[in-house]
C-alpha cells in the first residue's frame, strides 16, 4: 500500500512526508519527481489503485484533510498542499 519512493533524507529532517496520489496524475507525478530531486525520503499511496475496503479508508482520511479529496495532497509536517505547488513544497521542507 505505502511505498517508500525517496533517496537519502537529511538526518536532520523529522519531518513526515506523506502524499496521496493518482497513478495517472501528472500533477502527482511531478510531486514526486520534485520531491525525489529535493532528496527527502516520503511515502505515498496511489488511491486509484487501491481496492474495496483499504481505498475507501484512504478516501476518507484524506476527506478528513482535503475535503474536495483533489489529488495530490501531500502532508509535510502538519502542513497539509493540496496540488503541485512547488513554492509552498519546497518552504515546507525548510528549502
Amino acid at each position: 500500500m505505502v511505498n517508500d519512493k525517496g533517496t537519502a533524507p537529511d538526518p536532520s529532517d523529522d519531518k513526515n512526508i506523506q502524499v496521496y496520489s493518482l497513478s495517472t496524475c501528472s500533477h502527482c507525478k511531478a510531486t514526486k519527481r520534485l520531491l525525489a530531486e529535493c532528496t527527502v525520503q516520503y511515502d505515498f499511496v496511489d488511491v486509484d489503485l487501491l481496492e474495496g475496503d483499504e481505498r475507501k479508508a484512504i478516501i476518507e482520511d484524506i476527506k478528513k484533510i482535503n475535503p474536495r479529496c483533489s489529488f495530490p495532497t501531500i502532508i509535510i509536517g502538519n502542513k497539509v498542499i493540496v496540488g503541485y505547488k512547488e513554492k509552498e513544497i519546497k518552504e515546507a521542507l525548510g528549502m
